[in-house]
């Protein structure tokens, strides 16, 4: 495949944890993925990773909560690449604290960043799929907004919920373009954010109340990425898919 024929893939967040491995699968898979983060010394350091692998990568400075920046990536992409195939929505924030005392500001960001700026980046990626009769948009939700979990999660978890619903109502609007909106739920995963969230109390906790009694890795999350992006899942549309280690199945735990 030329460079010119490449799908390209679109990854926010991109610059670490899951989006980070996403791509990386994904480029892996033959695309020219565009690693977009707020953080743009690490997406060009990860973009040259890639390249120095043999892959095709690029990166873009892109903060999913300002409406601006959502614009000038998606037109960047279009205006060199002329395609959009699939869009990751990987960016994200959490910050934890008591329902009582939550902060409203807080709550407030937190809806921002997780729901209006997946909400702009999968809008902005539609229009360009559209016009070529194809697109995956995968939205990387949470366990969290299915069932809670755990204490302190008002915003994080309700975010999360939105996202499924938005996901939802994409896959509906959307699949008369040829464009499929799938969410991925991950359990709690070895990143950069759940090492500074999760205690140590916290995580024994929550493995103990997963079958497989472990925290997933990356990889795991990508690999899901993976397949609902190729060819073969055409015909999966508006799910969600818990890759959790069972942690959705056992509500009862040990009993």
């Amino acid at each position: 495949m030329t460079l010119a024929n490449k799908k390209v893939a679109v990854i926010t967040g991109g610059a670490m944890g899951i989006g980070a491995e996403a791509a990386s699968a994904l480029a892996s898979d033959g695309h020219h993925v565009i690693i977009c983060d707020i953080n743009t010394t690490e997406a060009e350091r990860f973009a040259q990773h890639l390249r120095d692998q043999g892959f095709c990568a690029d990166a873009f400075q892109i903060d999913v909560g300002t409406p601006a920046s959502v614009s000038a990536a998606f037109e960047w992409v279009e205006g060199k690449f002329g395609r959009c195939d699939v869009l990751v929505n990987s960016a994200g924030i959490a910050k934890t604290m008591p329902f009582l005392e939550f902060d409203a500001d807080v709550f407030n960001r937190t809806m921002l960043i997780n729901v209006t700026g997946t909400f702009l980046c999968c809008q902005l990626a539609a229009r360009i799929m559209r016009k070529h009769g194809f697109g995956r948009i995968i939205n990387i939700a949470s366990v969290a907004g299915m069932r809670a979990v755990g204490k302190g999660r008002t915003a994080y978890g309700t975010s999360k919920g939105a996202v499924i619903a938005l996901t939802r109502q994409m896959a509906v609007e959307l699949s008369e373009y040829g464009i499929t909106a799938n969410a991925i739920a991950p359990g709690p995963v070895d990143t950069p954010m759940t090492k500074e969230l999760h205690s140590d109390e916290f995580r024994k906790a929550y493995s103990n109340a997963i079958p497989a009694k472990r925290y997933g890795t990356t990889r795991e999350i990508a690999g899901a990425v993976s397949y609902l992006a190729s060819d073969v899942s055409a015909y999966v549309n508006g799910i969600v898919l818990p890759v959790d280690g069972g942690f959705l199945a056992w509500g009862a735990g040990d009993i």
